[in-house]
């Protein structure tokens, strides 16, 4: 569908497919690179992506999707295991990630919406993020969709020579 105002095309969320794993990681990488919104500290390579990408599936648990628009991938949002032993299967973490030019422009809600609707159903009792403060769009979002803030774990994690606090938020599903 096109904007009456402009020649932008509606965004379209859908399940990531293996030829979105290229801008996926450009966008990831991105955030590796640029400050502290992630903890990883070196760019990785589409290929070195594989192994995290197939965690995912159509259906179930994990589950991985994007947002396009105008036929560009321009952010994703997932929901992974939250910790190895058998007591957490209940429990996913999830993220989400817009490119840094397509944030404030309203894809993170529907890119959200779908991946919490997919989820609805499933086995599960608590959706759990993490977010390296400060970051008030990300909590704005995350307050948005039920969550709530349960803690924060302080100078937890240390990058570009500094120290960063990460705020727990949880949902019930």
């Amino acid at each position: 569908m096109v904007c009456e105002d402009s020649d932008m095309t509606e965004p379209l969320v859908r399940s990531a497919v293996a030829a979105d794993l290229d801008p996926i990681t450009a966008i990831y990488n991105h955030y590796v690179e640029g400050g502290p919104v992630t903890f990883d500290t070196a760019p990785y390579t589409p290929a070195q992506r594989e192994p995290w990408f197939e965690q995912f599936s159509d259906e179930g648990l994990y589950r991985l999707f994007v947002v396009e628009e105008a036929g560009e991938v321009r952010g994703y949002a997932g929901s992974f295991r939250f910790r190895p032993k058998p007591a957490y299967e209940t429990s996913v973490e999830t993220t989400i990630y817009l490119a840094p030019e397509w944030t404030g422009r309203g894809l993170g809600p529907p890119l959200y919406a779908a991946l919490f609707e997919a989820l609805e159903g499933q086995d599960l009792h608590r959706a759990l993020a993490g977010i390296t403060l400060p970051n008030p769009g990300s909590i704005r979002l995350h307050e948005r969709f039920g969550f709530r803030r349960t803690g924060v774990f302080t100078e937890v994690g240390r990058k570009q020579g500094q120290y960063w606090d990460v705020a727990w938020y949880e949902k019930p599903l």
